[in-house]
This record gives C-alpha cells, sequence and structure tokens, in this order.
C-alpha cells in the first residue's frame, strides 16, 4: 500500500537555520509528533559553528522553569526528556530571594511546580542541554550542514523561500529552495534582517550588566549558596543578580542605570578583568560581603559586559508565507528575564505540534502565534 501523504508538509522541503534551543527542538518535536503512515518532509538543518563548537558554546548555566505550562520543562516533558535532563540538573523549588545591601531577607517567591513535573525549577548547563537535544533531533531523517551560515534569504514569485549558503571552510556558496523556512538564528539573526528589516532593531531596555562566574574554593558562602536571588540597594538604582550553579559556583550579575554601553563577552585579558572588578566594587559599595569576594573570584573567560536589550514578538500573519521566527529570532528578552531558554523550549515544540494539529501552513502558523506571541509578551511586560 502507497504511504499516506495527507499533509500540507508531506514530502515538502523545511529548512531550519540555527542548531540552537529552539531549532533543535523543533526537529526533535516534529520527528515525534509526526504521523509514521504519513510520508515526511525533506529536513535540512544549517548551523554556521561546527556541531562540536555548537556544543561549547558558552560554560552557563540555564535556569529551566516549571511552574506553569508556559515553561521550558513541560516542553522538556513532552519531548520525553526530563529524566535525561534530570540526571545533569540540580533540582530547585523555584524560591527567588531579595535581599537588602546588608542580606536582609525583604522577599520570597515561590512557585508550585505545573502538573506532574518534580520542580518548578531544574539548573542545567547549556551544554548538556543542547547535547540531549541534538541526540533526538538527530534521530529525524535530516540532512544537517555544520559550518554553514545563512546569508540571505528571499521570497520567491511562487511562494518558495531561496536560501543562500556560506560554507565557512570552502568558502563555496549555495543555495537551495524551501516550502518552509524556520529561522532560528538567534538574537541577531540574518534572515530577519534581510526579510524584516523595519522591525527587526533591538531596544535598549536602560540598564547595563557587568557580571561573570566566580568559583568560590571550600563551598558558597551563605545566602547565595542555594537559592536564585537578588540583592537591591535603596535609592542608588543598583542590583545584583546571584546564579548559583553549583557547590562552589556562582554567576554573578551587577546592573545600574545608565546610558547604554558597548557588550564585551570573555575572555578578558588581566587588565580587563581588574577593570570590570574594579568598577563592579565601586558600583556595589554598599553590598556587604561576600560580594566583594564573589566578584574578586570571578573567571576572566566568563566575564561580560551586556547592556539590556528587548525586542517584542511579532505576529506572523501573511506577510511572508511559510517563514517563521523562532527564539530570539523573534523576541528577545532583557538580560534581567531569565527566561530565553524557556521561551524557546516552547516556541521549538508549540511550531511543530501546531504544524502536526492544522490542515493547511497558514493555519498553523497562525495557531502558532496565539501561543507564543501573549507568552513573551508577558515576559517583557
Amino acid at each position: 500500500m502507497a504511504p499516506n501523504t495527507a499533509q500540507f508538509l508531506s514530502g515538502n522541503r523545511i529548512v531550519v537555520v540555527g542548531a540552537g534551543i529552539a531549532g533543535l527542538t523543533f526537529v526533535a518535536a516534529l520527528h515525534q509528533l509526526w504521523d509514521p503512515s504519513l510520508d515526511p518532509p525533506e529536513l535540512t538543518v544549517l548551523e554556521e559553528r561546527s556541531r562540536e563548537l555548537s556544543l561549547q558554546q558558552d560554560p552557563y548555566v540555564l535556569t529551566v522553569n516549571g511552574g506553569n505550562r508556559d515553561e521550558g520543562l513541560v516542553a522538556l516533558q513532552q519531548l520525553g526528556l526530563l529524566g535525561e535532563i534530570r540526571q545533569h540538573a540540580s533540582l530547585n523549588n523555584g524560591v527567588v530571594r531579595v535581599w537588602s545591601v546588608d542580606w536582609k531577607q525583604l522577599a520570597t517567591i515561590e512557585p508550585e511546580p505545573y502538573g506532574t513535573l518534580p520542580a518548578a525549577m531544574m539548573r542545567v548547563s547549556r551544554r548538556d542541554l543542547k547535547r540531549i537535544l541534538l541526540e533526538k533531533a538527530e534521530k529525524a531523517a535530516a540532512t544537517w550542514h555544520w559550518g554553514c551560515s545563512c546569508t540571505t534569504a528571499e521570497q520567491l514569485p511562487d511562494g518558495q523561500i531561496r536560501v543562500t549558503t556560506v560554507n565557512a571552510t570552502t568558502r563555496t556558496t549555495f543555495t537551495q529552495d524551501c516550502d518552509m523556512l524556520i529561522a532560528a538564528d538567534g538574537a541577531d539573526s540574518k534572515i530577519r534582517e534581510k526579510l524584516r528589516p523595519l522591525d527587526g532593531k533591538l531596544q535598549y531596555a536602560g540598564a547595563t550588566q557587568i557580571g561573570g562566574i566566580s568559583r568560590i574554593h571550600g563551598g558558597l558562602p551563605h545566602p547565595v549558596h542555594g537559592d536564585y536571588g537578588l540583592q537591591m540597594s535603596s535609592g542608588d538604582g543598583v542590583c545584583c543578580i546571584y546564579t548559583p550553579f553549583d557547590h562552589d559556583t556562582v554567576g554573578w550579575a551587577l546592573s545600574r542605570t545608565g546610558p547604554e554601553r558597548d557588550a564585551k563577552v570573555g575572555p578578558f585579558e588581566p587588565h580587563e578583568l581588574e577593570a570590570l572588578k574594579e568598577e563592579a566594587w565601586t558600583t556595589g559599595a554598599m553590598f556587604d560581603e561576600p560580594f566583594r569576594s564573589i566578584v574578586g573570584a570571578t573567571d576572566p573567560t566568563t566575564a561580560f559586559i551586556r547592556p539590556a536589550k528587548e525586542r517584542p514578538a511579532i505576529a506572523h500573519g501573511s506577510r511572508l508565507r511559510g517563514v517563521v521566527f523562532l527564539g530570539d529570532a523573534n523576541h528577545v528578552l532583557n538580560s534581567f528575564v531569565l527566561d530565553g531558554a524557556n521561551l524557546a523550549l516552547k516556541d521549538g515544540w508549540d511550531l511543530a505540534e501546531q504544524i502536526c494539529r492544522n490542515v493547511s501552513l497558514e493555519a498553523a502558523i497562525a495557531s502558532y502565534d496565539k501561543l507564543s506571541v501573549p507568552r513573551a509578551e508577558h515576559l517583557l511586560k
């Protein structure tokens, strides 16, 4: 008996640009949800880094939340990956502490885990999360092009999208046409810049963070040894966010309002790191220990200067048929909102699910927008 092809994307070509959290989640979810009695689409994934470098992008530990159905742990549960993620993660009840300059506790936010989730929060390294997603995504019948960057995309008169790609090693250029283009190429999306140039600009949110990851031999000091929290000054516009990763590792991010600064990500040279620490000690001079000790233990490869920028989510509508922006390519949360990975996970799952549930591409994208846009807008507000 011939295979059933009664699905609007059966046998069609889908190109996914970006093998980050959003792109990998989409590929894994589409493979999982696709009806095996139907012809699958031809799936191609383009990633500008090599496979190895894409997994070693940075050492940061991500906070994946599960306090409601729109958060990342729910998507991982839907993907059947929660158990594997849990093996590499630290469980947390999701408590957020708010401290004064002398570490007096001012407030506590304590969410409940959603449904059958084991916790309202897990902390897992970006490397482990991406590796686990990639291993599942690679089970799909897809063609993977590592070390290839998408330089441009254009809508053709027949409705297809032409994608132009450059191989980083050979410098050769090639084009391919597709019926659906998934732009998951991050906050600086080249596809968005090309196809939606008027609404792709990041907006400065009025504050800059400096920080890094510190390793404290002998264990993290109280009260930053357990839960995520922030220390606030009164009237100075200064705040420090602390994110403990494990027994002796904590991320810190000190912010203050002011003009926009140039971004910089480690590694910092020794003199640059000393200048960053001096700036932090001066800016946060009102904060009692262990603030100074945590800043002093900063790993130079993790230091950063990061102006808080954001970009609202877009509803795709009919302007570009078959082009969908996922994760940071669609919406960018400022650096005070640690939910980028959560949105990427849910975006990837929801788009795949709506493709498998709907009767047309237009209906699937419209249904996806109804889920993804309000979710991002809520976090931005």
